[in-house]
């Protein structure tokens, strides 16, 4: 028997229970579901203590207020939010120029949802084009693969799976877990849409030889007559290379990449979840991936996987790009990089840990334990400093590495030099803790997936 909600105290309210396997059947006041909702989040970790993810979890007062006054526009209708619209266009023009594009070309590119999206839109771009060059030379066109290292994020093996794209990964080696040009003539051949190379990756926060792989695609075109073209997976590495390394060439400055993907909701301090793909001219893109429609009040082209999708982040993003400039960028990513590196000092230097990625570009921190630590690992830290609250990222590496485990702190803009330290103290009195009474998590049980391993969040 159901009982009126207008009987009930507040106090009641909050103790009604919640259905687990049907839909709730009464409803109740604004202010009890609200309760019940913070509740339920109570031991959820605190997001700016979760230092295995690269997402932003901070945001001035200002944006905040962005997000909300744009929370309910739908961003893919330019019809009736043109000037969302018309921040995108802008925006697009400005990464195009950021990451050397060049001059007198028509920039082309979108927001997205993610990275995940930009790289799947990426990777169709690459898809067709190479099969409509085959099709004009009357060659067979049902074997596409693309060509990657195993350091590589899982969208990208979700992109080859559910676009029939063959994979060529090519394995890592311990000690070694970026891609480099050293084993790509067994990967590359005509049938190869892109070779796709990291920018910042996942594991370990390094860059993999996009110069080196650039050149050997060179003198493969030169003794084969097959030209391929680079896609540069920036997630990380795009809101962070042109701003602290403007003479570091990864980007369209090397005629090969003919498209870059960034995340906006990473080093481009925007909430989750906001990427950007974006080409190196607006013939990259295949037309017959453009659709056109016009019930949503006027004609307009739309490219994306996604349709209907919330428009703030797009307004966060230009919030900040006009807050911040270039200037205040390369500021962010200074101080933000700094206390990466003193936060790895202070790790390598208590003896516990060996640096994983000696090319500190992105403000990761990838550390495996001394060789000398035989009574915990890597899974052991991560769990005891999860009791001052820390979420740090501990893994096993993609084949053919998996016998090494990593422990990675993500450092983001948020970290000030302090807490930098603090955190390297606790995981140092963790270690310390472990060492004199030992551990007990052995690495999880792990979820079959491609490449055989867990990979650590991308978010």
């Amino acid at each position: 028997m159901s009982t009126s909600i207008e009987k009930i105290t507040p106090y009641d309210e909050f103790n009604f229970p919640i259905p687990e396997n049907e839909f709730p059947k009464d409803g109740m006041s604004a202010r009890a579901a609200a309760g019940i909702v913070i509740s339920s989040e109570w031991t959820d970790a605190n997001p700016m203590l979760n230092m295995s993810s690269f997402v932003t979890t901070w945001a001035e007062p200002e944006a905040a207020e962005t997000a909300k006054r744009n929370i309910f526009k739908n961003y893919i209708d330019h019809d009736m939010y043109p000037q969302v619209f018309a921040m995108e266009t802008r925006m697009v023009k400005w990464l195009h120029q950021l990451w050397n594009g060049p001059k007198g070309v028509e920039p082309y590119g979108t927001a997205t949802v993610g990275s995940s999206e930009a790289c799947m839109l990426a990777g169709l771009a690459h898809k067709w084009n190479w099969r409509k060059k085959r099709e004009g030379e009357g060659k067979d066109v049902t074997r596409p693969n693309m060509v990657t290292g195993g350091n590589v994020q899982i969208v990208w093996k979700k992109f080859l799976r559910y676009f029939d794209v063959e994979p060529r990964i090519v394995p890592l080696s311990p000690g070694n877990y970026r891609l480099t040009a050293e084993s790509l003539d067994k990967y590359v051949d005509e049938n190869t849409i892109a070779v796709v190379a990291i920018a910042g990756q996942t594991f370990t926060g390094e860059d993999d030889d996009i110069q080196g792989i650039h050149d050997w695609l060179d003198d493969y075109e030169k003794r084969t007559g097959i030209s391929i073209p680079m896609h540069i997976d920036g997630a990380s590495g795009g809101f962070v290379n042109p701003f602290l390394y403007p003479d570091y060439k990864w980007d369209f400055r090397l005629p090969r990449v003919q498209s870059i993907n960034a995340s906006g909701h990473k080093y481009g301090l925007v909430p989750p979840g906001l990427g950007w793909v974006v080409f190196r001219e607006r013939k990259v893109f295949n037309e017959e991936l453009v659709f056109y429609v016009n019930y949503l009040g006027g004609e307009m082209p739309t490219a994306t996987l996604n349709f209907s999708r919330n428009a703030f982040q797009v307004a966060v993003q230009y919030y900040m790009f006009i807050r911040h400039g270039f200037e205040g960028y390369r500021r962010i990513m200074q101080h933000t990089l700094d206390n990466a590196i003193a936060l790895r000092r202070i790790l390598v230097d208590s003896g516990y840990f060996n640096v994983m990625n000696e090319a500190q570009r992105i403000p990761v921190v990838a550390v495996t334990l001394a060789s000398k630590i035989k009574n915990f690992n890597e899974f052991d830290v991560s769990n005891k400093v999860r009791e001052k609250g820390w979420v740090l990222a501990a893994y096993t590496m993609p084949p053919n590495a998996e016998t090494v485990t990593s422990l990675r702190v993500v450092v983001r803009p948020h970290i000030n030099r302090n807490v930098a330290e603090l955190l390297a103290g606790d995981i140092v009195s963790a270690c310390k803790y472990l060492e004199k009474n030992g551990g007990n998590a052995p690495p999880p049980t792990l979820h079959a997936h491609p490449s055989g391993t867990a990979a650590p969040t991308k978010c």
